[in-house]
């Protein structure tokens, strides 16, 4: 395994105990790593040669505001047009190997690491030219446009954004933004927390914001409304607006996970 987790698939034997971590509750849900086999996977329209873990959709008592994949792409495999659902914006973050976007007219090579963000509207594919399997997130939203700002694409990685780290906190909990957080342009971050072994969240973050959160390495103990709930890397939470949380971070390595939130937007009420 490298620098970021990401799913292998497989089905456990027989003799596995069917015991598992998994949690869905009213205000949050718990995916771990151990449930993502081959047999909960599903193709993709547009795709060859693809399969993909859905580990959250917009559903009653789940995800109200974006939907999030894992995606694996074999070699040869991929789409000339990978979203077809008119005003959907969407990052794509590579976990593992490498796969060509195209995008604007211009072919990007993403690997591990590699980050795009696709504005609504704006055409794009992806083909994986390697001998290897590349495996990636795609986080999707509805676009919600404010007058006199729009979002344009762009594509990055992890290695070239500095981390910027939280207040008074010594170094131990950074985060990896990759859009200014007052652009109003965008109406969601998906950004990468990181903690030293030792850093927590110190104090039940409550706030209007839906998560998703993907454990890319490491492990903690992760407070999750009322319950603290040991998780590692591999697993999946989704935390509804409102659900109280705060972690712990354990060792020996970094804690780091891809974090979802929708932002910057006035609540609906009509």
């Amino acid at each position: 395994m490298g620098k970021y987790y990401y799913p292998e698939g497989g089905l456990p034997p027989q003799t596995h105990l069917t015991t598992e971590r998994a949690i869905v509750t009213e205000a949050y849900t718990v995916i771990p790593k151990g449930v993502l086999t081959d047999i909960v996977t599903s193709n993709l329209p547009g795709f060859t040669n693809t399969r993909s873990w859905i580990i959250a959709r917009p559903i009653s008592g789940f995800a109200t505001t974006f939907s999030q994949l894992i995606v694996e792409i074999g070699p040869g495999g991929g789409a000339p047009k990978a979203e077809f659902e008119a005003g959907v914006e969407g990052v794509v973050f590579v976990v593992k190997g490498t796969v060509n976007l195209t995008l604007g007219g211009e072919v990007h090579e993403l690997g591990e690491g590699g980050y795009a963000y696709l504005a609504a509207g704006d055409p794009w594919g992806l083909e994986n030219v390697s001998d290897d399997i590349v495996s990636f997130h795609w986080v999707r939203k509805a676009y919600e446009r404010l007058e006199g700002y729009e979002a344009k694409s762009f594509v990055t990685s992890d290695a070239e954004v500095a981390p910027r780290e939280m207040p008074d906190v010594d170094g131990v909990w950074k985060t990896t933004r990759f859009v200014d957080p007052d652009d109003l342009a965008h109406d969601m971050h998906v950004n990468i927390v990181t903690f030293q072994p030792g850093g927590v969240i110190p104090f039940p973050e409550t706030h209007v914001m839906e998560h998703g959160l993907y454990v890319l390495s490491g492990k903690a103990m992760y407070l999750l409304n009322n319950d603290w709930v040991e998780v590692e890397a591999g697993d999946f939470m989704w935390l509804r607006a409102f659900c109280p949380q705060a972690c712990y971070a354990g060792g020996p390595g970094e804690f780091r996970y891809l974090l979802y939130k929708d932002v910057n937007r006035q609540v609906k009420l009509t």
